[in-house]
């Protein structure tokens, strides 16, 4: 059962152009806006939960997976040392004082 509501605001025009687009599929306006709101966010989310892979991709990145992690230098670097920002915040908080 459903027992949640979302209210839309629209124009004449778009009310109209959903009632008409609602008709001509054979369903309700809040069915057609329903299923049209739902099926733009399940694509919406879907790159960020599936991606699909041919059997040579699917190979690949599994044995990328499956390869022990190696040390960059660079990012090392990049990810240990203070930042600009934080080099800037720090200054901040010691001019504050």
């Amino acid at each position: 059962m459903k027992s949640e509501r979302i209210h839309l605001r629209v124009n004449d025009q778009q009310k109209a152009l959903l009632e008409a687009a609602s008709a001509a599929s054979g369903d309700t306006v809040s069915a057609f806006v329903l299923g049209a709101a739902t099926e733009a966010a399940a694509n919406a989310l879907a790159d960020r939960r599936v991606f699909m892979l041919d059997e040579q991709g699917w190979a690949a990145f599994d044995s990328a997976l499956e390869r022990p992690a190696r040390d960059i230098p660079g990012l090392r670097k990049l990810l240990t040392e203070p930042t600009v920002l934080d080099e800037n915040s720090s200054q901040h908080h010691e001019d504050d004082t």
